[in-house]
């Protein structure tokens, strides 16, 4: 809203200043902080309207220490991260914008799916919540909407990189080019529909997922969607339930997701700057920069959380706010192009969810061939499994936080490593 206010402002009346809200690296910024701000002004509100209605998290006793201490501590703090996030995001982005549109709807749909989820355990004394097959469900839904958007979406483009037409000759005594196959790169002014993604740690590191389906001959690129759409539902749906797992300990789940959203904020701004996307040879995504006003209130909202939710935690987030961040992630790294870099970046997520499917499968395999179920770990996700060897919940949130930033740094890594 504050872009077209002054964008008429500086256009109508030219006020001094008002132009500075064209630039991202000045609204990005300002998400944060006013991200930050909101967080920790409605925070203390909210935890005192909770205690107030009395919606405590029932704890099961699973005999891990520290556990029935939190029995009580308020929960659908997921509220505070969902208005930290959208009301920035309302203030600063171009709302015009196709990205800016599928991450609002992201954040919405699936803080909706959590808020339903805490809402029928909380009020309606129904540990069980939300069946999972509606969570599913409405993950799903997400996805075809994103993976239609994306596909169809005429405002959904990408340029292509090729050379200078004509032959090109440098003057200077650093470099000299005088043949076509080494004269610099450039992106064409013509935009694209594409299903390419980016590849990391291959220099030819562009891939097209309508080539899956080259086996049916000419033509097969029409048919694209029938391989993108259910990648992009898959990975909404595993980002999403990795993050709601991970949240499990205080801090945990907060901490990762403000460190996963700062380096996407960095892969969506190189994307968006042709200058990066040609340095760093990926894929240039036209308008794909103003997502780092969103990222930049996503960062903010999970840090303004930490503020309360870090350890002892004043509030848990609950579903409505660990579904929406996990969900949020994944929407953000497909439209980049990114979401191959999601087993690195998100590794977080990743092993905690491939520790309770590793527990389960084996369960139930020692259970067949032995009678009896064997498990892997003392206790999944991975991170119970520490606390019952006995550290501290402080000191495994710490690590895996620590674990979490050479992720990301790894991740960002890969734009030169090939």
């Amino acid at each position: 809203m504050f872009y077209y206010l002054f964008d008429y402002l500086n256009s109508r009346f030219n006020l001094p200043g008002a132009g500075v809200f064209q630039y991202i690296n000045f609204r990005a910024p300002m998400a944060i902080i006013t991200s930050l701000l909101i967080s920790l002004f409605i925070g203390k509100r909210v935890i005192n309207y909770l205690r107030k209605k009395q919606v405590g998290e029932d704890i099961r006793d699973l005999g891990l220490d520290g556990q029935v201490q939190k029995k009580g501590t308020p929960t659908m703090g997921g509220l505070i991260i969902l208005a930290s996030i959208i009301i920035p995001t309302l203030l600063f982005a171009k709302l015009h914008n196709i990205y800016v549109i599928l991450m609002i709807v992201a954040t919405i749909w699936l803080g909706a799916i959590g808020f339903i989820d805490d809402y029928i355990k909380v009020f309606k004394k129904n540990k069980k919540g939300l069946a999972g097959k509606f969570k599913i469900l409405g993950q799903i839904v997400l996805g075809l909407i994103v993976g239609c958007t994306i596909y169809f979406s005429d405002a959904v483009v990408i340029k292509e990189k090729g050379v200078k037409p004509q032959k090109y000759v440098s003057t200077t005594n650093i470099f000299k080019v005088d043949n076509y196959n080494e004269a610099p790169q450039f992106f064409s002014k013509k935009e694209i529909k594409s299903t390419k993604t980016t590849i990391p740690f291959l220099k030819n590191n562009e891939f097209d997922y309508a080539d899956l389906l080259s086996w049916l001959g000419d033509g097969y690129k029409k048919y694209a969607f029938l391989i993108f759409i259910p990648i992009v539902i898959f990975i909404i749906v595993a980002v999403s339930n990795g993050a709601n797992l991970t949240d499990g300990l205080d801090g945990l789940a907060a901490g990762t997701s403000a460190i996963i959203g700062a380096t996407l904020g960095v892969l969506a701004y190189v994307s968006g700057n042709s200058t990066f996307a040609n340095y760093l040879n990926i894929i240039f995504i036209p308008n794909a920069g103003e997502l780092v006003i969103y990222v930049g209130a996503f960062v903010g909202a999970c840090i303004g959380f930490l503020w309360y939710n870090s350890f002892p935690a004043q509030v848990f987030m609950g579903d409505t706010g660990s579904l929406a961040l996990g969900g949020i992630i994944a929407v953000f790294a497909i439209i980049i192009r990114k979401e191959l870099l999601i087993p690195i970046l998100c590794g977080i997520f990743v092993v905690q969810s491939f520790s309770v499917v590793l527990q389960v499968l084996y369960f139930k395999y020692t259970k067949h061939k032995y009678g009896e179920g064997r498990r892997v770990f003392r206790m999944a996700p991975l991170h119970h499994h520490y606390q019952k060897s006995g550290y501290h919940e402080a000191k495994i949130v710490m690590r895996f936080l620590i674990v979490g930033i050479i992720l990301a740094v790894m991740t960002v890594v890969t734009l030169k490593l090939r």
